[in-house]
């Protein structure tokens, strides 16, 4: 395997709070990869800096051996629509999905850069295939579904720029139990099918570490644990902080 994202040294301020402390992580091309943490650890600025919505102040990021960001003094950062185009696709904390647009306008939202529409059409077709209560709801209004839907919704509207990287944020927020159950497990399959890195923040520990193969402790804006994510899951201090053990 070969390594798909690597995120060297990075820190992030605002104003004069630090969010991000020297973080260093890797996502090999292939892999779940799961970052855990509690609230206000850092892990959605995380998410934002790798699609260059947050300045770096120190480090860099590299997708597929290019560099996209650095900090100010080097200064490079790819805007993020250019990084949606190099296949990185992001799903935001709260879906935020487009409310007064029918479920296909939004998978065609996802489908924005490209450019064949027997592409896109077919593309949409997969993912009704693939979440078939969206095929059932495909001319209703977004504002319509539960939440559940929204997510399922929101993940495919990600997909349909075919990326290569899959960056999650919180996909389990606010849902059901067997909602979520079932959100991880479409996460699964678009990773073991469709060959889609996935790169996870989630505040439900368990079940993160439980859908991918490695992962990384996020405190106070910094990594304090890496591992393959079984054995952060036996880790005594992961079991304390994060598993309620």
């Amino acid at each position: 395997m070969s390594r798909l994202l690597s995120i060297d040294g990075i820190s992030v301020r605002y104003g004069a709070i630090e969010a991000l402390h020297q973080v260093s992580m890797s996502v090999e091309e292939g892999d779940i990869v799961a970052l855990i943490g509690a609230n206000g650890a850092g892990k959605s600025t995380l998410l934002k800096a790798i699609v260059g919505q947050v300045p770096l102040c120190e480090g860099s990021i590299s997708f597929r051996d290019e560099v996209v960001s650095t900090s100010e003094k080097h200064r490079k950062s790819l805007p993020t629509h250019m990084l949606a185009r190099m296949g990185i696709a992001l799903v935001p904390e709260g879906r935020h999905v487009f409310a007064d647009m029918t479920v296909e306008e939004n998978l065609d939202m996802g489908a924005f850069f490209v450019r064949d529409a027997s592409l896109v059409a077919r593309k949409k077709e997969e993912m009704f295939d693939f979440f078939p209560i969206l095929g059932a709801r495909r001319k209703q209004k977004t504002r319509s579904l539960s939440g559940g839907e929204q997510q399922m919704m929101a993940i495919a509207r990600a997909l349909m720029s075919s990326p290569h990287m899959l960056l999650l944020d919180e996909p389990g927020l606010g849902l059901a139990p067997l909602v979520v159950q079932d959100i991880f497990q479409k996460i699964k399959l678009i990773n073991s099918e469709d060959k889609v890195t996935v790169f996870l923040v989630e505040q439900n520990a368990r079940m993160a570490l439980r859908s991918s193969d490695r992962g990384y402790c996020l405190e106070n804006g910094r990594i304090v644990l890496s591992d393959a994510s079984s054995a952060l899951l036996e880790n005594d201090r992961v079991r304390q902080a994060y598993l309620g053990e």
